[in-house]
């Protein structure tokens, strides 16, 4: 934010009286880098998001007012959320989780009550080569987090098709292994920005593939790496190094969301957009 201080100082710029006369000032005056700059400073009544890069990843801040907060949880409770791990509390069987916000699919399972979300937050994507504006969460219907493992340790034909953060999972459950917490272990495991086995695009068998992402793991997990698996949320902060900092896998179900809905519904809005009232 620098930018605009030194030059309201430099050019003797007049103190704005308006939110249209700041949003003028912050376009002009804002240093931000990207290749869409006319649309990275985004300013509300109650919201500042702004969008820039520093040579290396994608970046967005946010300066945002307690009546914002307050109005739109949904949108901004996983912003705000200033401690690690998020809370792992989950209701029952009877609980129902619903939310409007985009997400992939993948169908490991008949249609039921239940349902898996996967949120990976990492510098680059594979599918897009960016750490910001995702293709957005995947959801696994009909599938409880105690059974994804299960599900995902098979031989599908069609896997090679799901979208990479699938694909990357599969290859980090053993064969016969029914939870996921030693995959999330494996995946603080691996070294790197952008960890994935070479033969992802592929169609090894699933013992093939697990095969090589093992030999893909350090030797040890990084000390600095964070792991906390419920039965409900399964969330890991893998540590790349000191300069790019952590990549994040969050793992719930909608026994989980359904008790934290403003959470769930905010995280998979930030895992789509970096704006969180982009949609």
């Amino acid at each position: 934010m620098e930018s605009i201080f030194e030059a309201a100082g430099e050019r003797n710029l007049p103190p704005p009286e308006s939110v249209n006369e700041l949003r003028q000032l912050l376009t002009e005056y804002l240093w931000v880098e990207g290749d869409d700059r006319g649309d990275f400073v985004r300013l509300g009544e109650h919201a500042l998001r702004v969008r820039t890069d520093d040579d290396e990843v994608d970046l967005a801040y946010y300066s945002i007012d307690d009546d914002a907060a307050v109005a739109s949880p949904d949108r901004l409770a996983f912003l705000l959320h200033d401690t690690w791990p998020l809370p792992a509390s989950a209701g029952g069987s009877e609980t129902v989780f619903r939310h409007s916000v985009p997400v992939r699919t993948v169908r490991l399972a008949v249609p039921g009550t239940d349902c898996t979300f996967s949120v990976r937050l990492c510098w680059q994507s594979p599918d897009l080569y960016r750490n910001l504006d995702l293709n957005g969460a995947i959801q696994f219907p009909g599938v409880s987090l105690p059974d994804l493992a299960t599900h995902l340790a098979v031989d599908d034909l069609g896997s090679h098709r799901w979208p990479h953060d699938v694909r990357l999972l599969r290859a980090l459950v053993a064969p016969g292994e029914h939870d996921m917490g030693r995959a999330l272990e494996r995946y603080a495991q691996l070294p790197g920005y952008a960890p994935s086995p070479a033969s992802r695009d592929r169609m090894p068998t699933h013992e093939a593939v697990h095969r090589e992402m093992v030999g893909m793991l350090q030797a040890d997990r990084p000390t600095e790496s964070l792991i906390r698996l419920d039965t409900h949320l399964a969330q890991v902060a893998r540590h790349i190094d000191d300069f790019f900092g952590f990549d994040q896998w969050i793992l719930f179900d909608d026994r989980w969301a359904a008790t934290h809905p403003d959470l769930a519904r905010s995280l998979l809005r930030y895992a789509a957009h970096w704006d969180p009232y982009e949609r």
